[in-house]
This record gives structure tokens, sequence and C-alpha cells, in this order.
């Protein structure tokens, strides 16, 4: 405790910290809500003079909009596919990894490499490697791009993933193997923390009386590793929702092919737009609803966690 007649010191030091959080984060929010409450507001309306009511018609834009649906949809597939899909599969390395004892350092540097890489980049080599070039009106290429080089070698017909004419779930296909990659390393890293923080007793318990593997893995590891997968799977879902910057690595400011722009636009992107365009009531309406969504899977895994968390 600090005594009372030295907190003075205390807060003078906290000052600057607290002037920051107040200017870059309490403020932000509240013009955020002021904003999403005055019907029609735009930046450029309010230098000019311009006056606005309080009301709802931002959210009621925001819904009616032809292509919010659209946007939704996209977020919540990504979502859906690429955090099971990304938790599991951390899981599994981590477990390879924390068995692994040469090289195990050097791997664990190769896999975390991804997280401390540009995004936008990871994600312009992706485009590079689902690109065709040259494509055809009769379906030639003059290069089907590495995996389509890969596809053809095992005997299959190459795809379109991203250029114009691909199908829908040929660029969702690319989108998700882009974020589960994307998103590995830091799950793996948590992961790995909590299984080397485990007793080695239990495990030790478990071989004298002969339990297999899958068991063990099953019954001692999962169970005990419930808290870190619950954080990792809560910050996916998180991190899902607020997906922008990986599309527009691959798609450009598109967000989409050549031939149907923003046909992969998310939330975040819809937020963006709406900004560029002077319409920063709709941007921040839009961005309430998805702050509201985010809360309710936040809580919903929040009530799955105290039932299957051990502790």
């Amino acid at each position: 405790m600090v005594d009372n007649k030295q907190q003075w010191k205390a807060w003078l030091y906290l000052s600057p910290a607290i002037v920051l959080l107040l200017v870059f984060t309490v403020w932000p929010i509240f013009n955020t809500l002021r904003m999403a409450f005055l019907n029609g507001y735009g930046s450029l309306g309010e230098m000019g003079g311009a006056t606005f009511e309080f009301g709802i018609d931002n959210f009621l834009n925001v819904i009616e909009y032809k292509n919010f649906l659209q946007c939704l949809k996209n977020t919540v597939i990504l979502c859906v596919a690429t955090v099971p899909i990304s938790t599991i599969l951390a899981l599994l390395i981590a477990v390879a990894l924390n068995s692994i004892k040469p090289l195990q350092k050097t791997l664990q540097t190769i896999f975390f490499l991804p997280y401390v890489t540009n995004s936008i980049a990871i994600g312009m080599v992706f485009a590079a490697m689902f690109n065709i070039v040259g494509l055809k009106g009769n379906g030639v290429a003059e290069t089907w791009g590495i995996v389509n080089n890969v596809i053809q070698f095992f005997g299959g017909e190459p795809i379109n993933w991203i250029n114009a004419g691909s199908p829908y779930w040929a660029n969702m296909t690319v989108m998700i193997i882009y974020i589960v990659w994307n998103a590995l390393p830091f799950k793996i890293l948590v992961l790995l923390g909590g299984l080397q923080s485990i007793n080695k007793q239990y495990y030790d318990a478990a071989k004298v009386d002969g339990t297999p593997r899958r068991r063990v893995f099953t019954k001692i590891t999962v169970p005990l590793l419930s808290p870190m997968i619950a954080y990792v799977v809560i910050t996916g879902f998180i991190g899902g929702f607020k997906e922008y910057s990986s599309i527009v690595g691959i798609f450009g400011d598109k967000m989409g092919p050549a031939n149907d722009a923003g046909r992969l636009n998310t939330m975040v992107g819809f937020v963006y737009d709406a900004m560029a365009k002077d319409r920063q009531g709709r941007a921040s309406a839009a961005a309430l609803i998805l702050f509201a969504i985010i809360l309710v899977v936040t809580l919903i895994n929040n009530q799955v966690s105290k039932k299957r968390v051990h502790y």
C-alpha cells in the first residue's frame, strides 16, 4: 500500500499513461458511441456546420445495406472454419514439439516466425502461390501457379483459386488455409508453454499403469491444458471477427476477385469502406454491432469454459 501522504507521487508517475489512455482509448470509445447515434453523421458535414439528430438510423442503414449480410456471412464462415481447425492443429503440433528434445528451440523459432511477419507480406506470398498467370478465355494458362503444379503432379486438375471467374468456395478455401497457417504460431506458443508447466508426475503415474497414449492425451493432457485451450479459442474468435488484413494481402483492396469486388468483404472491411465514404456514423454503428457480436460469442465461450475448463 502507498502511504496516503505519498499518493500524489504515484499519481504523478501514472499521469502520462493515464493521459495517453484517455486520449487514445477512452475518448475514441466515447466518440464512436456519439457518432453511432447521430443520424447520417459525417465529419465533413460537421465541419461545414451541419447538425445531426439523435436516433438509430445509422444502425438501420447498416442492417438494410445490401452487402451487410454478405460481410457478416464471410466473417462468420472464417471464424467457424478457422478457429477449431487452427486450435486442433496447434494442440497436436505443440504436443509433438514438447516430446521432441533435439532441436526443440530451433523448431519453436521456425513455427513462431510467421507471427512476427507482416500479414500483408504473407498474404502476397500466398497470392503468388495460388495465382494463375496468363489465364486465357479457353482456360489455358502460361503458369498455373505453385499450388496447381502440385495438384497436377498428383494427377489432379488445376483450380482457379483467386483469379477472375474463380468460384466463391475456392476463394474461401484459400482464405481459410492462410488464416489457419497464420494463427498457428501464437496458439502453438501458448499451448506449448502450458504443456511444459504440467506436473510430470501425472505422466509418470500413467506410464506405471501402462495407460495408452491416446488415453493419456484425452484424460491428462487435454484437461490440464484446458485453461490455455479456452484462452486460444476465445482470442481466436475475437481475432477472426476482426479479420481484414489477410484478405487485403491476397485480394488487394477490392476484397475479392477482379470480376467480383467485395465478394470477400468482412465486417471490419465494411467499417473501413463506410469511413472512406465519410459515413462515420454508419461505420460507428457497424463497429458497435461487431462489438456486440464479439461480446455475445465471448460470453458464450466463458459459460462453456466454466463447465469444461479444469483449473
